[in-house]
């Protein structure tokens, strides 16, 4: 088969000819279709997170494919299912996070394209368990980025508790963002998009955004208090900078969401204002296998529309310099 393959951290990737795996015990072997590329496939490719990958490793989490074959042990999928393999490729099962519905904080977690080869590839092995079985009718170019920005920016959403006639924040419309918005509007949300591009504002505006503050040519946080301020500020761009002007943006009560990881790891956090008004920061971090069985139920009952453009597996590093460089309008999703 052939793979992308990450050999060093300042490397491009390479596509190399590998053997098909084998699936082990409780394991499946899945033909790949389509698997979305993430902004976390560029960070683990040029090691930018504390806790690093090691190299040689296939990178990519929202592999949607056929099962082909079984390990030995596994009844939860058969030959012919087709499946989506997320982030969290596999969890311990027993630990209290496990057990209580949080299996995304189990600490013996292995996520799949960093720990576990991943999608990017024309065949991949994942623990039965973990992946999800797709609907019938949702095409799989569709499917792969929902395994990943579909299910941490609802999940996000979720953790919010967004109420019907909440105003809500999007910062940074794009891949996650363009999703985000309208998980918030299926809650009830009146939506606030943020973004530097105006081609993904306007694709925020057909979406449904209510308001849209481009931050390239005017002052987010002056705009978006002059509309009375944000109940909720969900946060998709990797910026110290953008978290501070989304935090400023919240009103009394507010909830400041931070689902990217900027490597810089650490933001200013006005203590007084957080205080003094009442503010809750929470980081949500990608979501369960339950919680992605509801985003492709949403989707297949058509309350959703993923915009994307599909690349050659082996283009993928000319992609991941697009999505760099902001030139992606939403999510790349490669095919073999």
């Amino acid at each position: 088969m052939r793979a992308t393959v990450v050999t060093a951290f300042d490397q491009p990737l390479e596509v190399q000819e590998r053997p098909v795996p084998e699936p082990g015990p409780g394991e499946v072997l899945v033909r790949i279709e389509a698997s979305g590329l993430c902004h976390t496939d560029i960070h683990a490719a040029q090691g930018d997170w504390p806790v690093k990958p090691t190299p040689p490793f296939v990178p990519g989490h929202e592999g949607v494919g056929i099962v082909e074959r079984v390990g030995s042990g596994v009844t939860e999928h058969a030959v012919g299912d087709r499946v989506a393999i997320p982030w969290l490729g596999w969890a311990c099962g027993t630990c209290d996070y496990c057990v209580s519905g949080w299996e995304t904080l189990c600490e013996s977690q292995l996520n799949t394209g960093y720990a576990i080869d991943g999608g990017h590839a024309e065949y991949a092995v994942a623990a039965a368990r973990y992946v999800v079985r797709v609907p019938a009718g949702i095409d799989p170019v569709e499917a792969a980025p929902l395994t990943c920005a579909g299910v941490t920016t609802y999940k996000a959403v979720k953790v919010a508790a967004v109420r019907p006639g909440e105003r809500v924040a999007i910062f940074g419309i794009g891949g996650l963002g363009h999703l985000a918005q309208q998980y918030a509007q299926l809650f009830g949300g009146e939506t606030v998009a943020v973004d530097v591009t105006g081609e993904k504002l306007e694709l925020a505006r057909s979406l449904g955004a209510t308001h849209l503050v481009n931050a390239a040519t005017t002052d987010p946080v002056e705009e978006i208090i002059g509309l009375g301020g944000v109940d909720v500020a969900i946060v998709l761009a990797a910026s110290p900078r953008v978290i501070g002007q989304a935090h400023a943006c919240l009103r009394r009560g507010g909830r400041l969401v931070l689902v990217s990881l900027p490597k810089e790891n650490t933001v200013p956090l006005p203590v007084f204002e957080t205080v003094l008004k009442g503010i809750t920061v929470i980081g949500s971090i990608v979501g369960t296998r339950a919680d992605l069985a509801e985003v492709f139920r949403l989707h297949a009952a058509g309350r959703t529309r993923v915009v994307y453009e599909v690349r050659k597996l082996d283009e993928i590093n000319d992609a991941m310099a697009d999505i760099l460089a902001s030139r992606a309008a939403a999510r790349l999703v490669l095919q073999p």
